[in-house]
Parts: structure tokens; sequence; C-alpha cells
């Protein structure tokens, strides 16, 4: 159920306001392991073997028996063969012997310990071991990864390069995913102009669309672009409609403020529900959650620095969510010493760009660019958010600030 506020909400309080209410969408689908980058898990993977399947070595070197060496002098073993990684020595390894061995080579029968190639010395067919060698160092056991029968991953998991080659670890072709979240998106505004044509007479080019397009392709969600919807409550209300009948959820941009021409928050009043229309940041503060039928639905600002901000404080988690991630990512925050003054009043929480750097063996940022929240060249040029919480005031040159890296964020 939806909590509505009419107040502006604070940080904390919009992320619980947006998450609370939020379920997993339904339906699954089996896939080639390939082809799960980037999918969440429907159910567990369970390991069907063991990794790895046998004891094996994880150096090039000698396996030998520890009880052969001697424990305060060199010892001399006899080479008797060599075993390779997927082909084995064939022989037991017997008293006073020693297997030339390959990392990832099958542990020779008899054998407990392998001693690494650097250390010794080869004179004829034997090798000499120098004093100091532990007991079944260098081994990898059988099952050392994941043991036969356990939880590989958990549903829920979202798979990356990691997770695939896990799964490709284990022999398993296909998986179980969640099928993808259906999101529709489209901007508002008789000013925006399709990208490819002259700008007319106080227009500005689309870049929003493009931007919610990258954001949601990288999440794999599937995408209805459904372009530019001019400023007329008619045309609005029937974008709402049609895309509430075939997405899961719904993304504009523009149009959530006070203006005459403001029609979202409105048009989601009377069709759904609104759960609140403004935060406490910087930029962003016009921003619309609700739900029209059965798909959630987030207006977004106009401006496109305020579109990223939003989507990646807000919306990208909430995606996720509804995609069946669980748990879902923490917010990476740290601190960082800033290299110039900046001016803040408490209030609201703030999101400056900013350029991260290690000097010295410090974690330096500094403002990048101009932070008008339509100047995306700044955005090009950052590499992390400068986060300045609600009771932040001004911040002095050399002072403390937290940082949230763009690494992983985008």
């Amino acid at each position: 159920m939806i909590q509505h506020s009419q107040t502006s909400l604070g940080m904390d309080q919009a992320r619980q306001a947006i998450l609370t209410p939020l379920t997993a969408v339904s339906g699954w689908e089996r896939v080639s392991t390939r082809d799960a980058l980037g999918r969440v898990l429907a159910e567990p993977v369970i390991a069907p073997c063991n990794v790895p399947a046998h004891d094996n070595s994880a150096m090039d070197g000698y396996a030998v028996r520890h009880a052969d060496l001697a424990a305060g002098a060199e010892s001399r073993l006899q080479i008797v063969g060599t075993a390779f990684a997927g082909r084995p020595f064939s022989g037991i390894t017997g008293a006073g012997q020693a297997v030339r061995i390959m990392t990832g080579a099958e542990i020779p029968r008899g054998a407990d310990t392998i001693v690494v190639q650097e250390i010794v010395r080869i004179e004829d067919s034997s090798v000499l071991i120098p004093a100091g060698q532990k007991a079944f160092q260098n081994l990898r056991r059988a099952g050392e990864d994941l043991a036969e029968g356990s939880v590989a991953l958990p549903a829920g998991k979202r798979c990356s390069a990691a997770e695939i080659g896990l799964i490709a670890s284990l022999g398993i072709a296909e998986v179980s995913v969640r099928r993808r979240l259906r999101v529709a998106f489209f901007s508002t505004g008789d000013e925006i102009a399709t990208i490819g044509r002259p700008l007319g007479p106080g227009q500005v080019y689309d870049s929003n669309r493009y931007t919610l397009y990258s954001a949601l392709t990288l999440l794999g969600c599937e995408l209805l672009d459904m372009g530019v919807i001019e400023d007329k409550p008619e045309a609005l209300e029937q974008a709402f409609i049609d895309a509430s009948n075939n997405a899961d959820v719904i993304l504009t941009s523009g149009g959530v403020s006070v203006g005459e021409a403001d029609f979202i928050r409105e048009l989601m009043a009377r069709l759904g529900d609104v759960a609140f229309w403004k935060i406490d940041i910087k930029p962003g503060r016009p921003m619309a959650f609700g739900r029209i039928g059965n798909a959630w639905i987030f207006g977004l600002p106009g401006n496109p620095v305020a579109v990223m901000v939003t989507f990646y404080q807000f919306v990208k988690d909430a995606l996720l969510a509804l995609s069946g991630v669980s748990p879902l990512p923490e917010h990476i925050l740290f601190e960082a010493t800033i290299d110039s003054a900046i001016a803040k009043r408490p209030g609201r929480c703030e999101f400056l760009r900013g350029r991260l750097a290690f000097v010295g063996g410090r974690c330096t940022v500094s403002v990048a660019g101009a932070q008008g929240s339509g100047v995306l060249k700044s955005m090009s040029d950052a590499n992390c958010f400068i986060v300045l919480p609600e009771d932040q005031g001004d911040v002095a040159s050399g002072g403390s600030v937290l940082v949230q890296p763009f690494d992983g964020l985008f």
C-alpha cells in the first residue's frame, strides 16, 4: 500500500517510501548460461559436483610424501614421472620418490605435499629439496571452492561476469532467471526537439530519453520508448494509459513541477496514486512517485543532471528490487579531502559532480566544472558525486566530504 505524503521528504524517507511497497515481478524463463549475463536468478544454482573436482596442485613443482623429507636437512628424491593438468600421473608415489607436477594437475596417489620448483635443485634424475617444508602445502582440495550439493549462487543474484564463470565451472548449460522488467519511458514538453533535426525557436534536444535508454539498457530492462509527448493533458493521459497497460514501470522526464504546463503530477493523482512529489535534494527536488494500474511510475525532473541524480539515487534500486535482486547493492560512500571551499545551507542533500583522485596516498576530490542542473558536460567530466548531507553547512577547502564513485553506479 502506498503511504501518501504532502510534504517534501528527506533522502532516506524517500528511499523507504519507494522501496517499501515494491515486490518482485512474477514470471521466469530458462536461458543459456551465456545469455544469463545481467539477468536475475529465479532459483538457486546448486553445485552438481565438487569444485575443484579433485585434489590438485596450486603451484608448479614436485609432488612428494612429506614423511620422506628430513626435518633439518636437504632431502634427495628420485623423479619418477610428470603430472599435467588434464593428464594425471598414472602410478603411485612411493617412498623416496617425487613426481614433477604442473599447476592444476591432480595430486598423484601417495603424495601429500607440493614443493615449488623455485626452491629445489635438480641433479641427474633426482630433486634436492631444502628443509622446512610443511605437510599438505600448496594443495587445493576437492570441493574447496564449492562442495557438491551446496548453494553456488542464491536466488536473487544478478549475474555478472564472475557469476557466469562460476556457473560454467559447474558444467551447467542453462539456468532459470526472472523475466525482464518492462519499462515504458517518454519525455514531455513542447520545447523538446528530436535529435537529428534543426532546433526551432526556444527548443532543446531530447537528451533525457537517451540517458534513460542507456541506463535502462545497462540494467537489462525490456524497453518501450514512447518518444516525446506534447504538453497537452489529453495526450499525456493517453500515454499514461498505454504505458500502464504494457509496462511494469513508467518513467517520465519533465512536467512534475508547479508550472501551468506541468500536468504529470495531476494526471498521476487522477489516474492512480501519488505517494510524494517533492524531495529535499539538489538537483532533483520535483520527483513524483506513485502508481497507475499495475505500473509503478516515476515522474523525474526535466533538467538532464537532475534526471541522472534521481535515477541513480532512487529509481535504480527500485528497478533492481522489482527485478528480484536481493539483497540490493549498497550505496558506497567514503570520505575524501575537498580542494576548494563549498557554500551550502543546511536543509537538503546536495549532489555535486566531482573528480576523485589519489594524491600522495590521500583521497582528494575537486568540483568538476559548472554545477547547473542542465550541464551534462560536468557529468561526463566527473567520476563521482560529492554528497553533502541535509545537515551539512559550508565546507572549507581542505575539509572532509562524502563521495560516491560512479564506478559500479552507471
